[in-house]
């Protein structure tokens, strides 16, 4: 990614972090822009140390539209333009019974996973047109396909993200490209703070997938530099599915 400028929101920790520091190690300038502005700060301090390259880190609430303009030209001004946008930031909660959310909450969700990255292409976009091997990638969520009742606000936004992004990808045919990495099972940090318990996590360390075990962060970010990367220069409107093989199927009862 040598020449490539990225932002990667929500880069601070766990998913993000990883992209960042994959993307810095194969040679890209990259801005960390995160809620928590002193961890991203400091993320980025560690990855520029650990890669050579220039990184740097800035607080930004990607529903605010001051926050995403200023992350915007923040990054034109240290780095001189934008190639990557990563739109990785993204939360959900779990529920017990998904027909008391409340309205708000549902549109709270929307405005964070889905409404952000659109918001945020749109402030790249000027920027995007004018670079070699323009490209966006989202951090998609397997639950945006598949039934989830039990997180119901963030697969609904998850859903509609996959199909605004594709609306994008076609929108920006040959010049910007546009795809999505579904995530399956990757523990981090989040679980926890989303409400899943330590007996939870557990079970979900050992999924029945094809390859017999959860996900790293690593393995994500493998994929997105593929995707961001000039090696995945043929590849637009895509949602990828990262996720371990998903569930192993087999007829005969064990």
């Amino acid at each position: 990614m040598d020449g490539q400028i990225a932002i990667v929101t929500g880069g601070a920790q766990n998913i993000g972090e990883a992209i960042a520091r994959t993307f810095a190690g194969a040679g890209a300038g990259v801005m960390i822009a995160d809620l928590n502005g002193d961890q991203a700060v400091a993320t980025a301090a560690t990855i520029a140390e650990q890669t050579g390259r220039a990184v740097k880190g800035i607080g930004c609430d990607v529903t605010v539209e001051a926050d995403i303009q200023r992350c915007v030209d923040e990054t034109v001004a240290v780095f001189g333009g934008i190639s990557t946008l990563v739109n990785n930031v993204g939360w959900g909660r779990a529920v017990d019974d998904p027909l008391a959310v409340s309205a708000e909450e549902m549109i709270d969700s929307y405005r964070l996973n889905t409404i952000s990255a659109l918001r945020m292409t749109a402030a790249c976009r000027p920027f995007l047109l004018q670079a070699q091997n323009a490209s966006i990638t989202n951090s998609g969520s397997m639950v945006g396909t598949l039934p989830a009742f039990d997180f119901l606000p963030y697969s609904a936004a998850k859903a509609a993200m996959n199909h605004m992004m594709l609306g994008l990808a076609h929108y920006f045919a040959g010049q910007v490209r546009i795809n999505t990495v579904l995530i399956g099972t990757v523990l981090t940090a989040g679980y926890a703070d989303a409400g899943l318990d330590a007996a939870a996590q557990e079970k979900l360390a050992h999924p029945n997938n094809l390859t017999g075990r959860a996900g790293s962060p690593q393995d994500v970010a493998d994929a997105f530099l593929w995707l961001a990367s000039r090696a995945g220069a043929w590849v637009s409107g895509q949602t990828i599915q990262v996720h371990g093989g998903g569930t192993r199927v087999r007829l005969k009862p064990q």
